[in-house]
């Protein structure tokens, strides 16, 4: 009877042990994961050292892929940092309503909207300007953007700011941003 009560306690612990390594490896991905989007999670996964993998070597910021597919670079303007999609396809920069109020960025409603073509179809903006946005040793200025709530919350560094560089390329699964004058 001793025997059977030893097994099943070690069982028992086993099986409460195995939940454990679960529930926490369920948490590294969540947090890594929603890390992308959401400020408070990007930092405990900076902690966690969960981070995308963004660096310079000499005078290249490389990004590798995501598991989504995606470049998300982390990007500095003012004092905040975002994670935001690098899109060839996005004509210009654009900053979700939130991002756009915590860097303190003045929108400019204009009399005569500005209209987005999106995925998800015609929507209006605001336009202001950041007077500096940095992703590692790149560094624009006086960069415009577009606002607007339908973007929810995502951010996107469109063509306007990949213009202003030497050269952008993908090469495998890493895009390669080449600046113009490294800072």
């Amino acid at each position: 009877l001793m025997l059977l009560a030893r097994r099943f306690r070690v069982v028992g612990r086993l099986l409460s042990m195995t939940a454990l390594v679960v529930s926490l490896g369920l948490i590294v991905m969540l947090v890594g994961e929603r890390g992308r989007f959401d400020p408070m999670f990007a930092r405990v996964a900076k902690i966690l050292h969960l981070e995308d993998g963004q660096q310079v070597v000499g005078k290249e910021m490389r990004v590798p892929m995501a598991d989504d597919g995606h470049f998300w670079v982390t990007v500095r303007f003012g004092h905040v940092e975002r994670k935001m999609l690098v899109d060839s396809g996005a004509t210009v920069t654009a900053l979700s309503t939130d991002t756009a109020e915590a860097a303190g960025l003045r929108l400019s409603p204009s009399p005569f909207p500005m209209i987005i073509q999106t995925a998800n179809g015609s929507v209006r903006a605001d336009t202001a300007t950041v007077p500096e946005l940095r992703i590692g040793n790149i560094v624009a200025r006086d960069l415009p953007v577009v606002s607007s709530p339908a973007f929810g919350d995502m951010d996107v560094i469109g063509m306007n700011f990949l213009s202003r560089l030497k050269s952008w390329r993908v090469e495998g699964r890493t895009l390669i941003l080449t600046p113009n004058h490294p800072q």
